[in-house]
């Protein structure tokens, strides 16, 4: 039996403004510039969707599945053996007019899976919101599919 389990970043502050984020990061195809350095394999993307491989997880496909302009980005998917899961950036303006987000990540785990993913889970969102307040590149929007 399968329950929802939710996980909560902290919140992120970032160098770019809610419109530039929100427009990066609809573009899957810029989503792996996030990830460390040989943390994914196999990365093929096209605007709205990819799927690539995370060595200690398995395969991973997840696509855009909702938008609000400036605000919230919701990205669906599944990885290990079809586990469904939903990422959630939730994007505000600080006083600077800069971005800040909270990433929800909400996956679908039994109890035993849960227990075992919960650390790694939590690392992998510090780790996303540590390399997005590093980014500076939020401007620069691939055109192309990408192969690593």
């Amino acid at each position: 039996m399968s329950n929802i389990s939710g996980y909560k970043s902290r919140v992120g502050k970032l160098s770019c403004n809610p419109e530039e984020i929100f427009n990066f990061v609809t573009d899957i195809r810029n989503f792996h510039r996030f990830a460390p350095s040989g943390a994914i394999v196999d990365w093929i993307a096209e605007k709205e969707s990819c799927r690539f491989e995370v060595p200690s997880i398995g395969n991973v496909n997840f696509k855009v599945t909702e938008k609000e302009q400036f605000k919230k980005i919701i990205f669906s998917g599944n990885a290990l053996q079809n586990t469904s899961f939903s990422i959630v950036l939730n994007i505000t303006e600080n006083s600077e007019n800069l971005a800040e987000v909270i990433i929800d990540l909400q996956a679908e785990l039994n109890p035993f899976l849960k227990m075992m993913a919960e650390k790694p889970i939590a690392k992998f969102l510090e780790t996303l919101i540590n390399e997005m307040e590093k980014f500076r590149g939020w401007k620069e929007i691939k055109e192309k599919s990408q192969f690593l």
